[in-house]
């Protein structure tokens, strides 16, 4: 005898709803997971994308690794980082992390 002999012949019946109610917690589980996780990460490669694409020459940054230092020329895919009088480093634009040039600010403020 198969088990679903067994159950037919015992009158067990599913219960009601069961695969319904499991679909919505999967539904509700991905949408939770998309709204925490995964929609604040595409914005913030968007920011940072938007960041790579807006440096300048003179412009002070960080590195990936830690080092500070001042653009002297922009390339398409890296840029000249000079880290010390006429030392000039070659390094990958995807690896500049953050500006430290400070915004001015209004006198008075």
């Amino acid at each position: 005898m198969n088990l679903l002999t067994v159950l037919l012949q015992t009158g067990a019946q599913p219960a009601p709803g069961g695969g319904s109610m499991m679909w919505i917690m999967l539904i509700a589980m991905f949408a939770i997971m998309y709204f925490f996780m995964i929609r604040p990460q595409n914005k913030k490669q968007k920011e940072i994308a938007n960041f790579r694409k807006s440096l300048e020459v003179n412009q002070k940054v960080v590195t990936a690794g830690g080092i500070h230092g001042k653009i002297k020329d922009i390339k398409e895919d890296f840029v000249i980082l000079e880290i010390a009088d006429n030392v000039r480093i070659k390094i990958e634009k995807s690896s500049i992390l953050a500006s430290t040039d400070t915004p001015s600010t209004p006198a008075g403020k």
